[in-house]
Order: C-alpha cells, then sequence, then structure tokens
C-alpha cells in the first residue's frame, strides 16, 4: 500500500494505484464508486445497509465488515454519508479508533462546516490524516455522467490531490479556501436550490389550475431569465406527477437549509426566504414526504396553503 507521504510526490504518475476507501453506498455513493472502478481505480467498500453493495462489488469493488479495516486497507478515505451526524460516528467510532496514520480523508457529504473543522483537528492532531471537505452538486445524475460541481476546502496541496483522484466525477473542482468552505458554498449552493425548487413547485400549480399545459412551460422558458436546472429536471416531474425514480430527497434539502438558518445565526446574518423555504419543506416532509423526491413538493401548493 502506499503511504500518503509518497502520494504526495507521485500522485500524477501513479494515480491509478492508490487504493480508495469508499463509505456510503447510498444513492450518490453506487454512481461515484462505479465511475472511479471504470477509471482504474482499486475501491475498497464499506456500507451500513449490505444489500446496497451488490452492483458495486460485482464491478470489481472490495467489501469489507469493518470501516476500520477499511481504512487501514487503503491510502485515501472518501465519504458520502448521509448528514453530520452518520459522518460524525463514523469518523469516531472507526478512523480515529483504527490506528491508521499519514493519509488523506475526502468528504463528499453535506455537513454542518463547524463539525468539518472539527473532525478535521480531531484527525490531524491523533492520527496526522489531513481532511478535504468536497461536497458535490449535480444529482444522481451528475454522479452517474461524471459532470458534478465540486466545492472543496482544504490546504492547496491535498486539494491537489482531490482533484486528481476525482476527476472521473466532476466537471469542475473549485478551491474554496480553507477546510470548512467547501460546506460553507455548499450551504450557498443548497439555498439557491431549495428556493429555486419551492417556486417552481409553486408556480406548476398555478399553472395547472390555470388551464395551461405545465408540461410545455420548461420548454416555453429554456434560455430565459426563468430558466434553471431545477426547471428543466424538476418541471416536467411536476407538470405530470412523476415522482420517481426517487433521485434525491426531501431530508436533504431539509437538512442543508437547516445549517443554511444556524450558520446564518451564528454569523448575524438575515435569510429570510431560506427560512421559509425550510418552513414550508418541514411543512411538506411532515405530511410524509421527507424520503421522497422534492418534485413532490407540488403537493403542497395543489391544497390551500395557509402560513
Amino acid at each position: 500500500m502506499i503511504g500518503f507521504n509518497h502520494i504526495t510526490q507521485i500522485h500524477t504518475k501513479m494515480k491509478k494505484k492508490y487504493t480508495l476507501g469508499f463509505i456510503g453506498i447510498g444513492l450518490m455513493g453506487k454512481p461515484m464508486t462505479l465511475r472511479l472502478l471504470k477509471a482504474g481505480y482499486t475501491v475498497n467498500i464499506w456500507n451500513r445497509s449490505k444489500e446496497k453493495l451488490n452492483a458495486v462489488t460485482e464491478a470489481g469493488a472490495i467489501e469489507f465488515s469493518a470501516a476500520s479495516d477499511l481504512v487501514n486497507a487503503s491510502d485515501i478515505i472518501i465519504l458520502c454519508l448521509a448528514n453530520t451526524a452518520v459522518v460524525k460516528s463514523v469518523v469516531e467510532d472507526s478512523i480515529l479508533e483504527s490506528g491508521s496514520t499519514n493519509k488523506l480523508l475526502i468528504d463528499l457529504s453535506s455537513i454542518h462546516p463547524d463539525t468539518t473543522k472539527e473532525l478535521a483537528d480531531q484527525l490531524k492532531q491523533r492520527c496526522n490524516i489531513n481532511w478535504v471537505d468536497a461536497p458535490v452538486s449535480g444529482g444522481t445524475a451528475g454522479a452517474e455522467k461524471g459532470t458534478l460541481a465540486i466545492m472543496a476546502g482544504g490546504s492547496k496541496s491535498n486539494i491537489t490531490i482531490a482533484r486528481e483522484v476525482l476527476k472521473p466525477l466532476y466537471n469542475q473542482l473549485t478551491h474554496m479556501g480553507d477546510i470548512g468552505s467547501g460546506q460553507v458554498t455548499k450551504i450557498c449552493n443548497q439555498m439557491l436550490v431549495s428556493c429555486n425548487v419551492m417556486v417552481i413547485a409553486e408556480m406548476m400549480a398555478l399553472a395547472k389550475s390555470s388551464g395551461v399545459d405545465a408540461e410545455k412551460i420548461p420548454q416555453a422558458l429554456a434560455g430565459g431569465f426563468a430558466d434553471s436546472k431545477p426547471l428543466q429536471i424538476v418541471g416536467p416531474e411536476m407538470a405530470t406527477e412523476t415522482f420517481e425514480p426517487i433521485k434525491w430527497r426531501v431530508k436533504t434539502l431539509l437538512k442543508d437549509l437547516n445549517m443554511a438558518v444556524n450558520l446564518s445565526t451564528q454569523q448575524n446574518n438575515a435569510i429570510p426566504m431560506t427560512g421559509l423555504a425550510a418552513q414550508l419543506i418541514q411543512l411538506h416532509g411532515n405530511q410524509g414526504f421527507l424520503e421522497q423526491d422534492p418534485s413532490t413538493l407540488i403537493d403542497l401548493f395543489k391544497k390551500k396553503l395557509t402560513l
């Protein structure tokens, strides 16, 4: 196994000989792992739900029964997990306790910037493991096609390694600053996405109730100032009420918006539109939609909504 100190010197020439450890084979982790395998990497995998591993093991990924064993057997550890609590649990229970040193951890999850900094500091102090926070945007379609946008925080040298290793996954990777800055940028991304999806839902509901052929709206607005990727993706789904397959989840948007509200409180910033979006998505989630695709938000506006 190549040690991390050597990686910094030979990462360009020897990139396909890195051994990657991927933790979190979910909606996003599965297509990412498949692309890394296709690019020629050896990929060790671990996931809490074993039934999700079949597709990636059949493609050549090596399953580990314990995350700590995966860490010991890998040069670079990649996390793609659901939320802050899960990342914290995996890091504290499996990575800090693994005994491994001199590695790089790349966190693709979207978690709180403060927790990112705390965990990165613990890993550096106790294990000399470096950290790059590299949350992604682009959904499952972007993960499958390798066209994600990645916003990364960390040192310049570690970002250089992450940029090379993650190349099969993205169209652009932007170094946003020190550790935690990638997560702040992802929160900003989700503020824009969530408010956009929310207004698309209320617009689609209004158009349909007014007798407009809502299926034509994304086409009619394409290329204009009102156009956006969310409109072209969720607009047709809302118009036809096609909510499966699930590509992302209401609870994911809610989690990110709650982090935005928390961060704004810390920074003494006002974010009234994002705060309202968080309340409406919470209302929608409370009606049984937390595990559903955000395109279901149109259901919130098909009813008479009183605030």
